[in-house]
């Protein structure tokens, strides 16, 4: 079977059920594992949107959307050369990755039958189920059965050592400026690392919101966690972010790698934040999350 992803978390889950030799193309952005875009055919193409702030980056995606124009390039006859079996993709975020009504379309004009599955988790539970969808359709169903019974395992292991413990409230930051809150998957993932998500919607669309309202939410953690950018990104975001809460312990986090692509690292969230939130009881991650405020022994 060939098969293409047009989105990063996709490319992570076919690489995590040992369906990385069968992937022949994947989108600009996909850099994990770093050779999926240096080895395979890049059939999705979009604006580099380094060296952009916040704002900048923000504005843009609105005038496009208020004009109508696609975010992401989709380049078919390349697609099409491929012969593709399976082409992954979604519907849950235009601006994380092209519609799969937009690819179909693509595929009825070239003659391509190449079967699309769109991935479209709201909470950390339907992306556990995504991958073994994925697993079903790539002829690896007992790989993706074993790979979530190892993620539900450590997801065990994490409730275990937060049971019974207070559980502190907790603000994701997933852009800054505008802010938005957290949304989707993410407040699953607070809740599963024992902590309160607070200002957030679990299972529906991260929304702009104002500081006076993520504030007025008393968190006494925040975690910045900017869609598109890792830790180092997050960790420059996060200087405007710590005066705006003085009482409240605020941290970066790697959140491409770890909080806002919806795969197999997500757990790996789950135990950052839970190092974040009860340091005695679950070890640290000290290469995924960074304290930006907050008392010295919370440093890792």
């Amino acid at each position: 079977m060939r098969l293409v992803s047009l989105l990063p978390s996709a490319t992570e889950i076919v690489y995590a059920l040992g369906l990385g030799e069968q992937l022949v193309g994947v989108t600009f952005e996909c850099d994990e594992p770093p050779s999926a875009r240096r080895d395979k055919a890049i059939v999705i193409g979009g604006r580099d949107t380094r060296g952009m702030g916040p704002r900048e980056i923000h504005e843009y995606v609105e005038e496009q959307t208020r004009i109508g124009a696609d975010l992401y390039t989709l380049h078919a006859d390349a697609l099409a050369e491929l012969r593709p079996d399976l082409i992954l993709t979604q519907d849950l975020c235009r601006v994380c990755a092209i519609p799969s009504g937009q690819v179909a379309d693509a595929l009825d004009y070239l003659g391509c039958r190449a079967d699309v599955l769109s991935l479209d988790p709201h909470t950390l539970e339907e992306v556990l189920e995504s991958i073994v969808d994925i697993g079903v359709r790539g002829g690896v169903a007992d790989r993706a059965e074993a790979l979530v019974a190892d993620l539900r395992r450590r997801l065990a292991d994490v409730a275990s050592r937060v049971a019974g413990r207070t559980r502190p409230r907790v603000v994701v930051v997933e852009w800054v400026d505008p802010p938005f809150t957290a949304g989707h998957w993410v407040p699953d993932l607070v809740s599963a690392a024992g902590g309160e998500p607070v200002a957030a919607t679990p299972g529906g669309y991260s929304v702009p919101t104002t500081w006076t309202d993520l504030v007025a939410a008393a968190p006494d953690t925040v975690i910045v966690a900017p869609c598109g950018f890792h830790l180092d990104g997050a960790a420059e975001q996060a200087r405007s972010v710590v005066p705006r809460f003085p009482d409240a312990r605020v941290w970066a986090i790697d959140a491409d790698g770890i909080v806002v692509r919806p795969g197999p690292r997500l757990v790996d969230g789950v135990e950052a934040l839970a190092s974040i939130l009860h340091p005695t009881a679950v070890p640290a991650s000290p290469s995924a999350v960074l304290c930006m405020q907050g008392p010295p022994t919370n440093t890792f």
